[in-house]
């Protein structure tokens, strides 16, 4: 167990030297505990999820997950600062949401001013936006391809294009992909924003359905229509989702 004197760190990045050298700076810093390193995404969230680090030094350009995807994960109480070689990765994101960065080769002052910043934020218990901050670091026209869901400790990875439909469940959204449902806390709203609205359509306050997926539109009661997916799926369609799906299938005709 932590002390309450220390801040406890997460090191992930999946080159070793990197790692080392975090290692030395931040161990010579008053009050910092390294709790583990990592060498990927995977481990990073395991490793989250069982130590509850205060901080994690996070790299971004990672096989298997990147840093973003990591970032979506972790629980928002963690202060993260990234570490990059790389200052093309919208350091205004960065700036605009006050998640701070470092970039390579490390300078024992910048990560020193890095841990300061994190520790300040962990005193005002904020706690960052992942699915905002990874909205805004992607340029424009830019949409995933992807979305990760955590299970524990366990990670799934879900290609959006084996994506059925979401549904909104409160604060989490459910996933619907190859005949299996995964639940992940993100609002409906940004799973809808970071989806590529060419293939993705909102269609009722609590649905967003892959058009690919659409297998007919049914007359459900008077002035009320459902979508019939091809896996057989029943989705209400609001007045203003009907809409929307008439104008995007007249576009794809």
């Amino acid at each position: 167990m932590t002390d309450a004197s220390e801040t406890s760190v997460l090191i992930v990045d999946d080159e070793a030297p990197a790692r080392a050298i975090l290692h030395e700076l931040l161990s010579a810093e008053k009050g910092v505990r390294i709790l583990a390193e990592c060498a990927n995404g995977f481990e990073a969230v395991k490793a989250a999820t069982d130590l509850h680090p205060d901080i994690a030094f996070l790299d971004i350009e990672m096989p298997k997950l990147d840093g973003f995807e990591v970032l979506e994960l972790l629980d928002p109480r963690i202060a993260v600062v990234f570490v990059t070689a790389y200052d093309s990765y919208a350091l205004r994101a960065f700036e605009v949401h006050a998640v701070d960065y470092v970039l390579k080769p490390f300078r024992a002052e910048r990560l020193r001013d890095a841990l300061a910043r994190a520790r300040e934020r962990i005193g005002r218990k904020e706690r960052t936006d992942p699915h905002e901050l990874a909205r805004t670091a992607r340029p424009t026209g830019q949409y995933l391809k992807r979305v990760v869901v955590r299970d524990g400790a366990q990670v799934h990875l879900i290609p959006t294009a084996k994506l059925d439909y979401a549904e909104a469940q409160d604060d989490y959204v459910a996933l619907k992909s190859e005949g299996k449902k995964y639940l992940k806390q993100q609002t409906l709203a940004s799973l809808a924003a970071a989806l590529d609205p060419a293939r993705f359509l909102r269609v009722h306050r609590s649905y967003v359905i892959n058009i690919e997926r659409l297998k007919r539109i049914e007359l459900y009661a008077k002035n009320s229509h459902a979508a019939v997916l091809s896996e057989g799926t029943r989705i209400p369609i609001s007045r203003e989702g009907h809409a929307r799906l008439k104008a995007a299938l007249g576009e794809a005709e």
